[in-house]
C-alpha cells in the first residue's frame, strides 16, 4: 500500500513538472510575440496619412494610437479624440489602423502605438508632412524698360517644406540667379533674383521661373514673363537689283525696327521730294520705280522715327545702260545687301598670284643676263692691257676691232690738228669725252 502511494506521488510530480514547463514556454513565446510594429509615413500637405500598428501574437490585449502631444486618438476601436479628420480604418487584436485626412504641417511629429501588456510595450512612427510650394510670382515688370536700363527680376514662392529650388530660364536656356531662403513657421519662403542690363536684343525675351520640389509629383510649377524694351529706330535699305538697268522694275525696302514701332517712313531723293510720283510709288516701307532711266540716278534716303529718336539710311542709285549683260528685269529679285565678297576675294587672289609669277620670271631673266654680261666682261679682260680695251674686247666683235682702232686713230689726228679758234668748242662735254677716248686708244697702240 505504501509503495503504491509512493508511485502515485512520483507520477503526479512528473506531470506537474511537464505542465509547468509547457506553461513557461507558452508564456515566453507570447511575451516575445507581443511587440507592436509600426512604420514611418510621409505625406503631402492636404493628403491622407494611414497609420498602422501590428503585433504577431496578442492574448486579447488592447492596442492604442497617440499623437505627438500624447493625446490618445484610438483605444482599440474606440475613438478618444474629437477630430473629424481622424477615422478608424481597421481594428483587431493584431492590428490597429487609423487615417488622418487633410493633413497639415502641424500634424507632423512622432506618433506612438502602445500594447497594454505588463509592462506596456510601445513602437514609434514618425509622420513627415511635405509643404507644397505656392505658385511662384515674378516681380520687376511694372513698366517697359528703356534700352540701357538696369532691371532686377525677382521670383518668390512660399509654403515649401523642405525649401524649394528655383531655376531661371531665358527662353529655353537656363541661367543662374541669386537665391535666398527664409523660414516662416514650419515652412520656407524662397526668393531668387536676376540682374539685367537690357538692350534691344532683350525685347520680347521670355524669362521663366521654375520651382522644383519633392511634393510636386507631376511637374514643376512655372511662371513666365516677357520682357519689353523700348528703343530708338534702326534703319537699313534693301535693294532688289545688283546692277539696275534702264527700263527695269526696281524696288527699295526701308527695313526699320524700333519700339514703339516707327511711324510710316519718309522717302526723299537728293535731299528733296521724289521727283516723279507717277513712276516712283511709295507702298508702306517700299519705294518702287516702275521703269528706270538715267534721271533716277542719285541718293535716296529713308527716315524713320518714334518717340525715342530718329534714324536714316541712304542708298546711291546708278542706272546702267540697257545693254548691260547680266542685268535682270525680275521685280521679285531678292534683295542684295552688298558686293559678293567671295568673288572679290577670288579676283584679288588671282591678281596676286599673277604678280608673283611675273616677279619670279623677271628675276630669273635679270639674273641670267647679268651672268652673261659678267662672263663677257671677264673674257674681254683676260688679254686687255687696260679697262677700255677690255670693254672693247667684251663686245664680242673681234672681227671689227681693227676698224674701231682706225676710227679712233683718225679721230685723234683730227683732234690734235684743231686750230686755236676751234679750241673753245672743245669745251663741249661730248667733244672732251671723245678726245679722252682717242688719247687712250693712241696710248694703247703705241704700247
Amino acid at each position: 500500500m505504501i509503495f503504491k502511494q509512493h508511485l502515485f506521488f512520483m507520477l503526479y510530480s512528473a506531470c506537474g513538472l511537464v505542465i509547468k514547463e509547457a506553461a513557461t514556454k507558452n508564456k515566453v513565446k507570447g511575451s516575445q510575440g507581443q511587440v507592436p510594429i509600426t512604420q514611418n509615413v510621409t505625406v503631402v500637405e492636404g493628403g491622407t496619412a494611414n497609420m498602422t500598428c501590428r503585433v504577431d501574437f496578442n492574448d486579447n490585449t488592447s492596442l492604442q494610437w497617440s499623437n505627438p502631444a500624447q493625446q490618445t486618438l484610438f483605444f482599440g476601436d474606440k475613438k478618444a479624440l474629437r477630430d473629424n479628420r481622424i477615422e478608424l480604418v481597421h481594428a483587431s487584436w493584431k492590428e490597429l489602423t487609423i487615417s488622418i485626412h487633410e493633413v497639415t504641417l502641424s500634424d507632423e511629429g512622432q506618433y506612438t502605438c502602445s500594447l497594454f501588456t505588463m509592462p506596456v510595450k510601445t513602437s514609434k512612427a514618425y509622420l513627415t508632412v511635405l509643404g507644397v510650394p505656392e505658385k511662384p510670382e515674378i516681380t520687376g515688370f511694372t513698366k517697359p524698360a528703356l534700352e540701357g536700363d538696369h532691371v532686377t527680376l525677382t521670383c518668390t514662392t512660399s509654403g515649401s517644406k523642405p525649401a524649394a529650388d528655383i531655376r531661371w530660364f531665358r527662353n529655353e536656356m537656363e541661367i543662374p540667379g541669386t537665391t535666398e531662403v527664409n523660414a516662416t513657421g514650419r515652412s520656407f519662403t524662397v526668393r531668387s533674383t536676376l540682374e539685367l542690363q537690357v538692350d534691344r536684343s532683350e525685347d520680347g525675351v521670355a524669362y521663366t521661373c521654375s520651382v522644383d520640389h519633392v511634393a510636386l509629383l507631376t511637374a514643376p510649377q512655372q511662371v513666365t514673363e516677357v520682357l519689353e524694351v523700348q528703343y530708338a529706330p534702326r534703319v537699313e535699305i534693301l535693294n532688289s537689283l545688283i546692277f539696275p538697268q534702264e527700263g527695269q522694275y526696281f524696288k527699295l525696302e526701308c527695313d526699320s525696327r524700333g519700339n514703339p514701332l516707327p511711324a510710316p517712313v519718309l522717302w526723299t531723293k537728293d535731299g528733296g521730294e521724289l521727283p516723279d510720283v507717277d513712276r516712283m510709288i511709295v507702298e508702306g516701307r517700299e519705294l518702287i520705280i516702275m521703269s528706270l532711266n538715267k534721271t533716277d540716278n542719285g541718293t535716296y534716303r529713308c527716315e524713320a522715327s518714334n518717340s525715342l529718336g530718329t534714324d536714316i539710311a541712304e542708298y546711291k542709285l546708278f542706272v546702267y545702260a540697257k545693254d548691260l549683260p547680266g542685268a535682270t528685269t525680275d521685280p521679285n529679285a531678292l534683295a542684295q545687301h552688298g558686293p559678293d565678297h567671295a568673288l572679290i576675294g577670288g579676283v584679288v587672289a588671282v591678281v596676286v598670284f599673277i604678280t608673283l609669277c611675273f616677279i619670279i620670271v623677271l628675276g630669273r631673266y635679270l639674273a641670267r643676263h647679268k651672268g652673261t654680261y659678267l662672263t663677257n666682261e671677264a673674257k674681254g679682260a683676260e688679254d686687255a692691257p687696260d679697262a677700255d680695251t677690255a670693254i672693247i674686247n667684251a663686245e664680242g666683235n673681234h672681227a671689227h676691232a681693227e676698224e674701231k682702232k682706225e676710227y679712233f686713230q683718225e679721230a685723234a689726228r683730227n683732234v690734235v690738228h684743231l686750230k686755236s679758234e676751234n679750241l673753245g668748242f672743245a669745251n663741249n662735254y661730248a667733244l672732251r669725252e671723245e678726245y679722252v677716248k682717242c688719247i687712250n686708244v693712241l696710248n694703247v697702240n703705241h704700247m
